[in-house]
């Protein structure tokens, strides 16, 4: 047989999905279960979850940072291990984890990001154990991704991603385009394609929306917010137009940001880092959620605003064509002056032709990323990993 991607789907014949996961212990690996792992953590706490709802028993294991204790109640009820550092934080270093995941009796490890110490602990277990593991990169083989730091990742090829690699069961790919990184950075023929879960999607808003486009994320050269600074300034706004960008990130990368913000005007409002509720009500005021990137896995922030009735301007680099397809999204390219043409189009929306795009938004949401639908392909992805097998299979 060929190789090629998996893709599971939720029709047909298959396990009972009201508990197909029951008596399963399945864990999650990540190299931060806090906010300082940004989408993935995001996507860590959201596939804990789904574990639980399908019967299943989701443990998570990462390594110890500065939000560790705070963030850990975002994964209860499941079983959060954290494990100290040591040497070089951008390696992380665990001497335990290797011995704590042999011992905490796993069916199937689920690696969730790669390039640091929890590769060489999850192929060790998997070669130890016998038992199934599995790789989602989550968007870092992008080649943006691999042509930075091209020595360090040379080395972690060489040191432990490889012999990881190797050691897998199958890769996870959020999307078709990330498969076909995979397949090329790797080698690797056995790729299950499976989206990010959105939230539930909210009722539509009896008002009018304010003018208010809102970037959500982490402040990272990925990001190309330097040159969403410099397309607000050069969109033709209609008076009462704001852009609100929240998020984290390294010191010198907000430091450039306030810098460039500074210098455009009170209509731009960085908001730092948002969680929660103050997360949600800022989705909530967005007539558009805007995403200018370089390189990403599948955003959750483009389906959380999807959710949340927000319509979005993105480049094909948040790998969603669907959102183009389906009209819930304007394309842009990364550079000032498209993005400068998308905003303008965007803020002289009238509203019923806002109110269609968001209403397609919540299609999408409630759809193939809806919560549901992305369970049941997870309940037979991880029941056919779990019992050797392999999946619809189409040839590459």
């Amino acid at each position: 047989m060929s190789a090629g991607v998996l893709l599971p789907s939720p029709q047909g014949e298959g396990p009972d999905l009201s508990a197909p996961l029951s008596g399963r212990r399945i864990g999650l690996l990540t190299a931060s279960a806090s906010r300082l792992g940004g989408g993935v953590f995001e996507a860590v706490a959201a596939q804990a979850a789904m574990i639980r709802a399908l019967g299943g028993e989701a443990v998570v294991f990462a390594l110890t940072d500065e939000h560790s204790a705070t963030d850990r109640a975002r994964l209860a009820p499941s079983a959060v291990h954290n494990h100290a550092v040591s040497g070089p934080a951008q390696f992380g270093y665990a001497p335990g984890l290797v011995a704590n995941l042999l011992a905490a009796d796993l069916d199937c490890l689920h690696l969730h990001g790669i390039w640091m110490y929890p590769s060489r602990a999850g192929a060790h277990w998997a070669q130890r154990s016998g038992r199934a593991y599995l790789i989602s990169p989550h968007g870092m083989l992008d080649p943006w991704i691999t042509a930075r730091g091209r020595r360090k990742k040379a080395l972690a090829r060489v040191g432990y991603e490889r012999a990881s690699w190797r050691a897998a069961a199958a890769f996870h790919g959020l999307t078709a385009a990330e498969a076909g990184d995979i397949r090329r950075e790797s080698g690797h023929g056995e790729i299950v394609v499976i989206p990010n879960a959105g939230p539930l999607v909210a009722p539509p808003d009896p008002a009018p929306r304010a003018l208010h486009v809102v970037y959500i994320g982490r402040i990272h050269p990925k990001k190309n917010l330097p040159a969403l600074v410099a397309a607000w300034r050069l969109a033709t706004k209609p008076v009462g137009s704001r852009l609100t960008i929240a998020g984290w990130g390294e010191t010198p990368d907000v430091a450039a940001l306030r810098s460039a913000i500074g210098e455009t005007g009170h209509s731009i409002h960085f908001a730092g880092p948002v969680y929660g509720a103050a997360k949600q009500a800022l989705l909530d005021s967005a007539r558009f959620i805007i995403l200018p990137s370089l390189s990403e896995g599948l955003p959750m922030a483009i389906l959380e605003g999807w959710a949340a009735g927000a319509p979005s301007i993105m480049t094909a680099a948040c790998n969603l064509p669907e959102g183009f397809a389906d009209r819930a999204a304007l394309a842009c390219t990364p550079d000032a002056a498209s993005l400068a043409q998308s905003l303008t189009t965007a803020l002289h929306c009238d509203e019923l032709q806002w109110r269609a795009m968001a209403r397609a938004a919540r299609a999408l949401a409630a759809g193939p990323f809806s919560a549901e639908t992305v369970a049941a392909r997870w309940a037979q992805a991880y029941g056919a990993l779990m019992a050797g097998k392999r999946m619809i299979h189409e040839p590459a």
